[in-house]
């Protein structure tokens, strides 16, 4: 049976216009593709200038901090040469930042080197610790006050006074108060203000020691 060219015609017609349809739409996407290409590129020159403006903040600040614990801890540890330095990488898309713990020794060629918690005795750690933490609370804009618990209670003698004075003097710099319960006697003495709890008929008696 052949086909009435009415009906041929109209199919023509309809193709025809499908295609003109298809044609429009594929040079739509085509402009689309392009914008967003653009737009891709744009974004790509930003997230750039972005990572250079936080690697630079985090290196000032990375900077800042392995100053101060390495200034602390050779102030405290004064016969040792003890440095602190900092390991920034790119984990899951964020920065991290490792803290590396360095010690030559006076008398040898090797250096010890690696996580304070892991390499070093608890009383490195502990400065470092509470140095953090009064980074952490100054960067944050907290009050300006640590508490401590007899943190600072089991040093070394001959490294007491030396933590005392430093954190001392760190809190006249960074305008901060630090209070530290604790019984030994020379660290109480490098305290630039000190109380004494006594218990009296039952009661805490509290009384400016010095």
């Amino acid at each position: 049976m052949i086909p009435d060219i009415t009906q041929l015609r109209s199919r023509l017609d309809k193709t025809v216009a499908l295609r003109d349809a298809a044609t429009k739409r594929l040079a739509g996407v085509r402009k689309e593709i392009q914008r967003l290409e653009k737009d891709l590129t744009v974004l790509d020159g930003v997230q750039a200038l972005l990572q250079q403006f936080i690697d630079r903040e985090v290196n000032i600040g990375i900077q800042a901090v392995t100053q101060l614990l390495t200034e602390g801890l050779q102030s405290i540890f004064n016969d040792q040469d003890i440095q602190v330095k900092a390991e920034v990488v790119l984990e899951r898309g964020k920065v991290a930042v490792n803290l590396i713990t360095t010690q030559t020794p006076n008398l040898a060629d090797y250096k010890v080197e690696g996580d304070c918690t892991d390499s070093f005795g608890g009383s490195v750690a502990t400065i470092q610790s509470v140095l953090l933490r009064m980074i952490i609370i100054v960067r944050r804009g907290l009050r300006l006050l640590l508490l401590l618990d007899e943190t600072l209670g089991a040093f070394d003698p001959n490294y007491v006074i030396n933590t005392g004075t430093f954190i001392n003097s760190l809190c006249k710099r960074l305008k901060m108060d630090v209070l530290d319960v604790t019984q030994n006697t020379p660290l109480i003495e490098t305290a630039n203000k000190a109380y004494r709890m006594t218990k009296r008929n039952g009661a805490v008696m509290l009384a400016e020691a010095r």
